[in-house]
């Protein structure tokens, strides 16, 4: 982007002199037709130093006076207003119009195609006023004191006098259509409200400094030695040793008797005593024992039916000696010898 130059007329407190143009070897046909229109006695206009000449003339003239955009502000502090129901009286006794005024000081259609426009010494006069008088009143008094409140507020009164004297407004040069008579005129195609938005952005907040860090007093933790802390710590026990087991308590690695006939319960007790069918020897051709058979000899059917449910099954037995003799004493098993059968071979 080029550097854009301004003329010395365009810098702060700068004096207002004749107006800067620049156009181009060839003139637009509508700044020739506004020329013609605003020119009281007819001149010639028929080549590009004619059109400087006549342009020149026009903006520098004293009366050339535009007016960028008007603004509704309060005619004094918030504290001062009047309060009335009807907000039209409200209106009328509470808030002036002001008018920004501002004329032209640079005019380049060659490189960049605008126009600069630079505010009156008037319009710059009453701004500041109402800056000093109402705003900053207004904004000191929605703030809270601090020591270095006052030197705050005269430091943002200056920093707006300082903007509102550089304050240059620039737009395209198309905006010379809105030339009137004796070169004064208005901002078209809303051009306006981009000053009215401008110009509000010169009033600054005032802002108070940022609250001290103050830094924060934590108690200390209490130690265990400290009075009062009660029972907050209480020592780590080690865990407890495990009673002593007697030798002859200690339970084999492996299975017993009574963990298997648990697993087998349901099977036995669903069986009755006659199902139980033991494997019969090979006969012989020895005489059998002709011993009468008698149950009272060995177990009542109605004695042992709680016991058979808890006993494993027979092909366990090999493989557990240790229950044998525990789940079969009352059996008649551990007799089996005795009453070996007398086969011949």
């Amino acid at each position: 982007m080029p550097i854009t130059l301004l003329p010395a007329s365009a810098a702060a407190f700068a004096p207002r002199s004749s107006c800067n143009v620049v156009l181009n070897t060839k003139v637009d046909p509508w700044l020739t037709a506004t020329l013609k229109r605003i020119n009281r006695i007819k001149r010639p206009l028929n080549s590009v130093p004619q059109h400087h000449r006549c342009l020149t003339e026009t903006l520098s003239s004293p009366a050339a006076i535009w007016t960028l955009c008007s603004m509704m502000l309060p005619k004094a502090p918030d504290s001062e207003l009047r309060k009335d129901s009807n907000p039209l009286i409200e209106a009328l006794f509470n808030y002036q119009l002001i008018h920004i005024e501002a004329y032209v000081v640079h005019v380049d259609m060659v490189s960049q195609n605008e126009v600069a426009f630079k505010l009156t010494p008037e319009t710059i006069e009453t701004l500041v006023e109402y800056h000093k008088d109402i705003y900053c009143a207004d904004k000191a008094a929605s703030t809270y004191n601090w020591s270095e409140k006052e030197v705050q507020v005269r430091k943002l009164q200056e920093e707006f006098n300082q903007a509102a004297n550089k304050f240059v407004y620039r737009t395209n040069a198309i905006a010379l259509e809105g030339l009137e008579e004796d070169g004064a005129g208005e901002l078209l195609s809303g051009r306006s409200e981009e000053v009215k938005n401008a110009i509000s952005g010169l009033f600054l907040p005032l802002l108070p400094p940022p609250p001290r860090i103050t830094d924060v007093v934590r108690p200390q933790p209490l130690l265990p030695s400290s009075p009062g802390t009660g029972n907050w710590w209480q020592p780590t026990l080690p865990p407890p040793h495990p009673a002593p087991v007697e030798s002859w308590k200690v339970v084999p690695s492996s299975p017993s008797a009574t963990s298997s006939g648990d697993s087998n319960a349901s099977v036995w007790a669903s069986m009755g005593l006659n199902e139980i069918q033991l494997p019969s020897p090979t006969p012989s051709y020895s005489q059998p024992y002709t011993q009468p058979y008698t149950t009272s000899g060995y177990f009542s059917a109605s004695q042992i039916m709680a016991p058979v449910a808890q006993l494993p099954l027979p092909s366990m037995l090999a493989q557990h000696q240790c229950s044998t003799s525990a789940g079969f004493s009352g059996f008649g098993w551990d007799r089996y010898q005795e009453y070996a059968m007398p086969y011949a071979m």
